[in-house]
């Protein structure tokens, strides 16, 4: 199996009645999903949308990729939230999965960390992704408007028809209108799928493709995990499972969610995950405060306060059941650190039990705890991970009561941002 879900930890914590008390909602939820007849039902074009990727559009986008890395060194890959984050996090938790270096730009309006980047990069073969619906979201058309200014100077007019390629849009927008007129390659993001859903979509299958990612055993994973989850038996429906059981929780005061890995590579999945459930979550004075760790690094800076602070928290770990790789802890003769007992251990096996150790402390001091499992860190069970995910998202904002696909939330900013910048 490819993804199992551990609920031990949750001993005293959930109990059998408590989930027979929500049966009900869960199956409302399912139909309501399946059905597209819940809150949001004009994005749920993810549900199916892995069984939908025509293989086609995986044919066109690798011989694509094949292309741009003939002729290129590096991608800058431009957007922000769910532009951005599920790229990196692919890109990141694969480490070596990317044929050319991938540059992110749009996700921040640092002076610095742009001007360094384009320092970087001015003597390498670039190409460009940029990735936005609109073309007005302020980060990334900034981003755009100096990236595009610097490819310009470096190669003139001419080649960025082959140099930039555009993610937005099938008839509007700013960046449709941007494509046309500079008769850029671009790329149609689906209007019923929301952005923290998109990463199989174009607007993470196009970058990924470019940069050497495997997309097809990456949709491939997503197929699998759809096909699985599809189905309302909840004891057969890990997704299910796991959105049932944080809401539980949460209904008994458990408002903030850790997930923690013992992986470093699990870093920017995290963050991806931590916009998937703040934003879809985060609505009408509800939520689960998402929140994310990485051990053991973090047990040395946070492994105080989730061990004996507030009890308000509770853990879901994401575990690899086989590394990669073989490293060996070695014998020393001199032994004057007295870690010999672990010598001739993979490193891994010392990682696991830390994993372990942590996790049981953690419950004997009060936080409950989940553990996912996945096979390997490789690219297919990454798209089932990203997958089971999204549907157990939609499962638990339904079981909150409010429409997990929107975000009325994050205007506020951007229409205060606008006046004081002077924008008409």
């Amino acid at each position: 199996m490819v993804l199992t879900l551990n609920k031990d930890l949750l001993k005293g914590f959930v109990s059998p009645k408590d989930i027979e008390k929500i049966a009900p909602q869960i199956q409302k939820a399912h139909k309501d999903l399946h059905n597209k007849t819940g809150k949001g039902s004009d994005y749920l074009g993810w549900i199916n949308l892995p069984s939908s990727i025509k293989p086609a559009l995986i044919d066109e986008l690798e011989d694509l990729g094949k292309k741009v890395r003939e002729n290129s060194d590096c991608l800058i890959s431009i957007g922000i939230g769910g532009s951005y984050l599920g790229i990196r996090a692919t890109v990141e938790f694969l480490r070596d999965a990317a044929k050319i270096p991938v540059y992110y730009v749009g996700h921040n309006i640092c002076a610095d960390y742009l001007a360094n980047l384009l320092d970087e990069v001015k003597d390498k073969r670039i190409t460009v992704v940029v990735i936005s619906k609109s073309g007005t979201t302020t980060e990334p058309a900034i981003a755009f408007r100096i990236v595009k200014k610097f490819m310009l100077e470096k190669y003139g007019q001419e080649q960025l028809k082959d140099r930039i390629i555009c993610v937005t849009d099938a008839k509007k927008g700013a960046l449709l209108k941007i494509a046309q007129k500079n008769s850029y390659r671009s790329f149609v993001i689906p209007d019923d799928v929301g952005g923290r859903f998109s990463i199989l979509t174009p607007v993470g299958l196009v970058p990924l493709a470019v940069a050497g990612v495997d997309i097809r055993k990456f949709v491939a994973g997503a197929q699998a995990a759809e096909k699985e989850y599809s189905i309302k038996d909840f004891e057969k429906n890990t997704a299910y499972q796991y959105a049932a059981y944080r809401h539980v929780l949460y209904q008994k005061g458990k408002v903030i969610e850790v997930l923690s890995s013992f992986y470093d590579n699990m870093a920017f999945v995290c963050e991806w995950w931590k916009q998937l459930y703040g934003e879809s979550e985060g609505k009408d004075g509800k939520g689960i405060f998402p929140a994310s760790m990485i051990f053991s690094t973090d047990l040395h800076s946070m492994g105080q306060l989730m061990q004996d602070g507030m009890r308000n928290i509770f853990e879901t770990f994401v575990m690899i059941e086989k590394s990669k790789r073989s490293v060996l802890v070695p014998e020393d003769e001199e032994n004057l650190d007295d870690f010999n007992f672990v010598a001739g251990k993979e490193l891994d096996f010392v990682n696991k039990k830390a994993y372990q150790a942590t996790s049981s402390a953690h419950f004997e001091g009060g936080i409950p705890s989940m553990t996912i499992n996945i096979d390997m860190a490789d690219v297919f069970n990454l798209g089932h991970l990203y997958y089971f995910f999204e549907k157990a998202v939609g499962m638990s904002g339904y079981l909150s009561e409010v429409n997990p696909f929107d975000q009325p939330g994050v205007e506020a900013y951007k229409k205060k941002m606008f006046v004081l910048l002077g924008r008409k």
